[in-house]
């Protein structure tokens, strides 16, 4: 650090009367700050903007729109709209489809039900949600997590009933918390899940996916229901000998190839998407003729045998509403609401930002929970949105979410007429088209740049990662949460604090460690604490500025320069102050009094000097010892230097 050895810094002489004194902001009541509280942190957005000075018939439609999004474009739908609509529609119906029915393996579930799932559940978003971009359905993820956290309290192979009502509870619960969440707008909690812990959890589910479609790929019958990596690799290895079914393996790997294949095409080349789009159908096509043509089923083939027939069955009354499974469905519904709005969430925003149009996240959360609390009740497990099938919508040139009702409506056809045609369809195809289908969550990329850019975002992607893979997805996603958890405790815990110096030639104050050539003012230091103060940290930040105060004078009186006279803290970055950080400033000015350094306050926010002045801290220090600027700070104090001993 350079250290001024010249005198006082008044090369910018101002007269004093430009020297503007920090004012205390009107008085508010009680009742107005918590008015204001609760606005800020659950109404930023106003949402009764759009209701002042309206009739009350137009209120009425306003709350209709509000609770119907659809009605807001419904009036300027036209011919040309529904040309986009239809052929996007028509494009994803191809690409769920065939995906529906392997996303209802993951869930240990029957083919129909996510075909179930890709027909209720999209109609209700397309009146409720807000998104234009979105298509809805099952994902790889969400079914794998609710697959493995059902499975562990029921075998689904020994008591199916008991376990797809536990997974229809799961669902039910899955929507009304992501209903709650939207209601009561409580949507921001969905945030503490960082985006770095997302990346590392969406790769782990990936590899874990893949591990567990090799199965599938590689004809084995007696697979461990666990999902770690090692319980995975023993079963694979340990049936090698007398597990694997040789055709089976030519028929997954030949499909797959081709998946992987028309995905590279479709990235090299954007405007062939819809070749990697019809690719999983045109799979299954060819993979069912194959086999019922060679009857390989009889080599030891396996298929997906009957798909039952007919729309969505009622299933209100197969959900537990009480005993343990009760609970047991909350929970397990509890964890994959949030992890399906999160990636409904993020998707929606993705392709909003695209269009340049905006996604209300408290709307999406209403009509995601809707969607699934309805499902649960039509036997539908739950559904979200999809990344694939929405990056393709948006390719094929969707224009709103009718997209989603032409997508249903060949679902409904698909469970009406064509069912029985998928009865030879080779598990290794569905396998493959799974496989191919979660390889792009794997983010080498994303993960790249968060090492670069934040070394502790990336600890927690790497976590999330390994919990994933190594453990159990519940065990992961924890992983994820703690250490989202854990950044923000110790960012909030342990806020950065400077010492600043002025840059030659100007009146601005920055910090030294960042700007070498600013130079600091003979007997005056000044800090900046980067932080809200609260009882969580404002011990830290007292110990910290008096650490910075001792290593500075420990210099100067090896250099035998000046002491510190005055301590100047900018507080600019302070957005607020509670009544333990007041009294650390309290304990630090009775230190500073001890050590002949007299406290000076630059620049504090009109919450934290409200704060300052109700606490009467401002008498204590004097209220000629707080400043508009630092420059201002400088200006009057650089004089009283020389008068002091």
């Amino acid at each position: 650090m350079e250290i001024g050895s010249g005198p006082s810094l008044r090369h910018h002489p101002q007269p004093s009367s430009q020297i503007h004194k920090v004012e205390r902001p009107p008085k508010q009541n009680v009742l107005t700050e918590f008015q204001t509280v609760i606005k800020e942190t659950f109404f930023h957005d106003e949402p009764l903007h759009a209701f002042r000075g309206k009739r009350s018939r137009t209120k009425f439609y306003l709350v209709l729109q509000a609770i119907f999004p659809i009605l807001e474009w419904a009036g300027s739908y036209n011919l040309q709209k529904f040309r986009g609509d239809l052929i996007a529609g028509l494009t994803i119906a191809s690409l769920c489809v065939p995906q529906d029915i392997a996303y209802a393996r993951l869930a240990n579930l029957e083919p129909q039900y996510g075909l179930y799932s890709s027909l209720v559940p999209p109609l209700i978003y397309a009146f409720m949600g807000s998104s234009r971009d979105i298509a809805i359905g099952p994902v790889a993820v969400v079914s794998l997590l609710i697959g493995t956290m059902a499975q562990n309290e029921i075998d689904p192979k020994k008591n199916a009933l008991a376990y797809r009502r536990l997974v229809f509870t799961a669902t039910f619960f899955a929507g009304v918390t992501q209903f709650a969440l939207g209601l009561f707008r409580l949507g921001f909690l969905i945030d503490f899940l960082s985006h770095a812990a997302i990346v590392g959890f969406m790769a782990g589910a990936a590899i874990t996916i893949g591990l567990q479609q090799l199965k599938g790929l590689l004809g084995i019958t007696n697979f461990t229901k666990k999902t770690d990596i090692i319980s995975a690799m023993h079963s694979v290895f340990g049936t090698v000998h007398h597990g694997w079914n040789w055709q089976t393996i030519v028929i997954g790997l030949s499909f797959l190839a081709f998946l992987l294949l028309t995905k590279y095409i479709a990235k090299k080349y954007p405007k062939l998407f819809w070749v990697s789009a019809i690719a999983p159908l045109t799979c299954v096509i060819v993979a069912t003729f194959c086999v019922y043509i060679t009857r390989a089923d009889k080599e030891g083939v396996a298929i997906v045998n009957r798909i039952k027939r007919g729309i969505n069955p009622s299933s209100a009354h197969e959900i537990y509403w009480t005993g343990d499974l009760f609970l047991k469905g909350f929970k397990i519904g509890v964890v994959a609401g949030l992890i399906a709005l999160t990636e409904a969430i993020a998707i929606a925003r993705t392709f909003a930002a695209v269009k340049d149009y905006n996604v209300d996240g408290n709307k999406e959360m209403v009509a995601m929970g809707t969607m699934n609390i309805v499902g649960s009740m039509t036997s539908c497990y739950v559904a979200t949105g999809s990344f694939s099938r929405s990056a393709v919508n948006f390719m094929a040139g969707c224009n709103t979410a009718v997209a989603n009702i032409v997508m249903s409506c060949v679902v409904l056809l698909t469970l009406e007429l064509i069912t029985p045609l998928f009865e030879y369809t080779p598990n290794a195809v569905l396998a493959s088209i799974i496989i191919a289908a979660v390889f792009p969550l794997v983010d080498i990329p994303a993960a790249i740049l968060l090492w670069k850019i934040d070394k502790f975002d990336f600890l927690a992607c790497v976590g999330a990662f390994f919990g994933v893979v190594f453990k159990s997805v519940e065990i992961g996603l924890l992983i994820a949460v703690a250490i989202s958890f854990a950044k923000i405790l110790l960012q909030v815990t342990r806020p950065r604090t400077a010492v600043l110096g002025r840059l030659p030639g100007t009146l601005v104050y920055r910090n030294v460690e960042q700007y070498p050539n600013a130079t600091t003012v003979s007997g005056i230091m000044i800090i900046r604490v980067d932080s809200a103060i609260y009882f969580s940290n404002s011990n830290y930040i007292r110990e910290r500025i008096l650490r910075w105060l001792s290593n500075e004078e420990e210099d100067l009186k090896i250099n035998s320069q000046p002491r510190i006279k005055f301590l100047i803290i900018e507080m600019s970055p302070v957005t607020d102050i509670d009544t333990s950080g007041i009294h650390s400033f309290e304990e630090l000015h009775k230190t500073l009094q001890n050590r002949d350094v007299m406290l000076v306050l630059a620049n504090p926010g009109a919450i934290v000097t409200e704060k300052l002045h109700a606490s009467e801290f401002t008498k204590k220090i004097g209220e000629d010892m707080i400043f508009l600027t630092v420059a201002d700070a400088i200006e009057m104090l650089s004089p009283r230097i020389k008068e002091l001993p």
